[in-house]
């Protein structure tokens, strides 16, 4: 009787620790929004979401397309709802933090499904909110893609049970989240379909993703943004792929050295590095079938030539994650993992976060801000209204519940179009001078269309 109490007392455990970690987790990307750390992301989801809120088409000022153009991500209409209940842009940072934190849940099952104890379970737990690429993730705006993490992680779990209602609903909302993630499932299909014997699961996995892939990419981001919304937004990132799918299905076949010479680099062998580092501990090639479910999002990666696909401080690399805890679970429910004992697995895990966690970004030059936040603050209680704001990047994720939004720096013509311009010519967008921004100040001031309202620490606020 005291031996399952005490069972009982440990798996209630895994509650607590969702709890914990999604107020760390909503706690730290809160206090990166207030410090003015922010940036085009956020402001982007925050403003399609509350114009879907408001029955207005979520056609960002801040990208310059239909939000749907981006990724397809037809979830913002489903998070829009809660914006009906009060607009804010803590909604987004709520739910991010909560759903990271939710994948404890289909972890731990997933453990104790595949025979290992509960104690054991629980540092697998442990192991994933100590992955790096979870809070930095977190940290880094707002993205669909964190909400996409449990529900992959749920299906993979509804598939190991034979619950084929929640399979469904799982698969559902990842690909709600983003068009690209129908790669995602389609290899966890295949996955399902050769190495669990599931076919069932497998050939819904296979046909879902199939179907909106083509939806998504041949439909609804054309139709929203057109042929140069696809570039802008996507192809760009492989522009030695060329300017369209077709071009690059060409170098696919007739070219692949290209492909060849962009894959064996310094920066693609850094990047695994980094990926499996955190796991390595628990990875054993007969074990790691399920990683064939990492290849889609892991190899696009690969194939980017820029940089931030293979930043282990974004999100580009979160649907990789759950195959690898797969990978981790099943090589040490055999015991064959390379580290077993459970304190051993737990300060691998510390000392993975400690090196590549970004908790630096509440300390030096992060915190460069603070010297005019309360007069940047005190100008944006000042914008009463939802018309127009000219701002800078850093403070736009502050002031996006309205139509026209931009941060970027706008000829003289231009700024008609404005009724608000909050200035910070201390803190000028990267890349831009201080002195672009105060000249524009200083035509401001000699322009009778625009008031000076407010004037503090650098921080102008000019009203129509």
């Amino acid at each position: 009787m005291i031996k399952k109490l005490l069972a009982y007392n440990r798996a209630s455990f895994i509650y607590i620790i969702i709890i914990v970690g999604a107020l760390v987790l909503f706690l730290s990307s809160s206090l990166r929004h207030e410090l003015f750390n922010s940036s085009g992301d956020l402001a982007f989801f925050d403003q399609a979401v509350y114009l879907i809120s408001q029955g207005k088409p979520p056609i960002s000022s801040i990208i310059g397309f239909h939000a749907l153009s981006d990724h397809a991500a037809v979830i913002l209409y489903l998070l829009a709802l809660l914006y009906k209940i009060y607009p804010s842009v803590y909604w987004l940072l709520a739910i991010q933090s909560s759903a990271l934190a939710l994948g404890c849940l289909p972890i731990y099952f997933l453990a104790i499904q595949s025979g290992l104890k509960v104690g054991q379970a629980l540092v697998m737990v442990v192991v994933y909110l100590l992955y790096p690429v979870i809070y930095n993730s977190n940290l880094c705006d707002f993205h669909p893609d964190t909400i996409a993490l449990p529900a992959l992680l749920t299906a993979i779990l509804a598939a190991r049970w034979g619950n084929l209602f929640w399979f469904c609903v799982s698969i559902l909302i990842v690909l709600s989240c983003k068009a690209v993630l129908s790669l995602t499932v389609f290899a966890l299909g295949i996955w399902l379909l050769f190495a669990e014997k599931r076919r069932l699961l497998g050939a819904i996995a296979l046909a879902s993703s199939t179907l909106w892939f083509i939806i998504a990419n041949w439909w609804i981001i054309p139709y929203f943004g057109g042929e140069a919304a696809t570039i802008s937004r996507h192809l760009y990132r492989y522009s030695y792929l060329g300017n369209s799918f077709a071009e690059a299905f060409k170098i696919f076949l007739f070219q692949p050295q290209k492909i060849l010479i962009n894959l064996v680099s310094r920066v693609n062998l850094e990047y695994l590095f980094f990926l499996f580092i955190p796991v390595i501990w628990g990875l054993r090639p007969k074990y790691m079938t399920p990683l064939i479910g990492l290849v889609p999002c892991v190899g696009l990666n690969l194939l980017a030539d820029q940089a931030s696909q293979k930043n282990l401080v974004l999100h580009y690399s979160l649907p990789a994650i759950p195959f690898l805890i797969l990978a981790v679970i099943e090589s040490l429910a055999m015991g064959k993992a390379w580290i077993e004992q459970k304190r051993a697995i737990i300060l691998w895990s510390l000392t993975g976060f400690l090196v590549l966690g970004k908790y630096g970004f509440f300390t030096g030059k992060y915190l460069k801000f603070m010297d005019n936040i309360p007069a940047t603050q005190a100008a944006i209680a000042l914008v009463k209204t939802q018309d127009s704001v000219l701002t800078t990047g850093l403070i736009s994720p502050h002031l996006t519940h309205r139509q026209l939004i931009s941060f970027n720096y706008q000829p003289l013509d231009k700024l008609k179009d404005f009724h608000y311009i909050l200035l910070n010519t201390h803190h000028p967008n990267l890349g831009d001078s201080p002195e672009s921004w105060e000249s524009l100040v200083n035509r401001l001031e000699n322009n009778s269309e625009f008031n000076l309202i407010y004037r503090r620490d650098d921080v102008y606020l000019f009203v129509k």
